[in-house]
């Protein structure tokens, strides 16, 4: 005879079958979420890296003025991303025959960008095939949640990529949405420039025109950028 309100001792098993039934479908449930989270991440970030790739292409393609070969190697800013008219991007503004090398999100280190081998490294020997008389280096702003081992490692292979070139790095503006990180990043790659004996040149103090998602610049701002880097390179000693 069961007593009135206990539980028999089958009813017990029972409940405990399908409260571990409801666990493992829960389970199953989140796993497969997951699962399409990262599916649905991994097609963004191809399709992403396929639309970098073609701007850069593209901007590559575009070279302005006419003299010594100058190549600039960097980011979104020098790839002129959220322009109208990419062409029109900061290294437009320096003298000489301009060729750009610039894919949005890459950095000095490698995991500063999610497409694969976009590095500055990276991509530092194909922007040299034709040579150089200068090289300029743009960037700093996709690393600033990167650790510093990292950011040295990539500037390092930067360096080997560039032996024997005569370079310029230009350090991160103070971009409203990465402000924060940039006087450390400024300070690493300042103390990197003076290591393996190339140029820095110090833009975090210039006050510029952003989009709206705080972090690249409108046409002005790449003009006022632009400008800022060719006063500095011309003040430099050959």
């Amino acid at each position: 005879m069961v007593l009135r309100g206990v539980a028999s001792t089958g009813s017990l098993r029972s409940v405990r079958r399908r409260t571990a039934a409801i666990g493992a479908l829960l389970v199953l449930l989140l796993a497969f979420a997951l699962i399409l989270h990262v599916a649905d991440r991994a097609g963004a970030d191809a399709d992403r890296c396929r639309r970098f790739a073609a701007d850069s292409a593209a901007r590559a393609a575009q070279v302005s003025g006419t003299g010594d070969r100058v190549v600039v190697i960097g980011d979104s800013w020098s790839a002129g991303l959220g322009l109208d008219r990419p062409a029109g991007s900061w290294p437009s503004r320096l003298p000489g025959a301009v060729h750009v090398a610039g894919f949005s999100g890459s950095g000095f280190s490698t995991h500063a960008s999610a497409c694969a081998r976009v590095s500055f490294a990276d991509r530092a020997p194909a922007a040299l095939r034709e040579g150089a008389d200068l090289v300029v280096v743009e960037g700093g702003l996709n690393d600033y949640d990167r650790p510093d081992t990292e950011i040295r490692a990539g500037f390092a292979r930067l360096m080997t990529a560039l032996a024997g070139q005569r370079v310029v790095v230009v350090g991160p503006a103070s971009a409203p949405s990465r402000a924060a990180a940039v006087p450390h990043l400024d300070a690493l790659l300042a103390a990197l420039a003076e290591r393996y004996g190339v140029a820095y040149l110090r833009t975090s103090g210039l006050r510029l025109d952003y989009l709206d998602d705080r972090l690249h610049l409108t046409a002005a701002g790449h003009d006022a950028f632009g400008d800022f880097v060719a006063s500095r390179l011309a003040s430099l000693a050959p």
